[in-house]
């Protein structure tokens, strides 16, 4: 059951939203597409018509985020509905998910400039970003509150 006013025409965009009401993915779709054509044609774009100078190359780390992102976001909402974890992921959880796809590849382009990325470095900065977001999620659980049932 969603809670909404009866004037309001889509449903599915109401802020509350009842405990077993299940995450679809129309609420990303507007984002993901967004994030691709954004990320993937400006990353296009920069390597055809532009110069490696800072301004491009900080444009190609931001569009590198917003690409990675973008592509990400349905293949971890796909996970997340294979996946289910309790309590379930809330679309904030999904979103930042996809985003460490994002920083993570951003960052190996980064480090590859300098010829710093090696296996070692690739898994270590793997690692490390999987251990935060584990932490984000445990601090999560445990600051839920239990529903009231009277």
């Amino acid at each position: 059951m969603v809670l909404y006013h009866r004037k309001w025409p889509f449903p599915s965009a109401v802020i509350i939203r009842a405990m077993d009401s299940q995450i679809t993915f129309r609420q990303y779709l507007f984002s993901t597409l967004a994030l691709l054509l954004i990320g993937w044609g400006g990353l296009a774009l920069l390597l055809i018509y532009s110069v490696p100078f800072v301004w491009a190359r900080w444009g190609f780390y931001v569009c590198g985020i917003m690409a990675l992102t973008g592509t990400a976001l349905p293949v971890v909402y796909f996970l997340h509905r294979r996946f289910p974890t309790t309590p379930q992921a809330e679309p904030g959880v999904i979103v930042r998910q996809a985003m460490w796809v994002g920083v993570y590849g951003a960052t190996l382009a980064w480090l590859q400039l300098g010829r710093l990325v090696t296996l070692y470095v690739i898994l270590g900065l793997a690692g490390g970003l999987i251990a935060i977001e584990y932490f984000i999620r445990l601090r999560e659980k445990a600051n839920r509150r239990l529903p009231d049932i009277q």
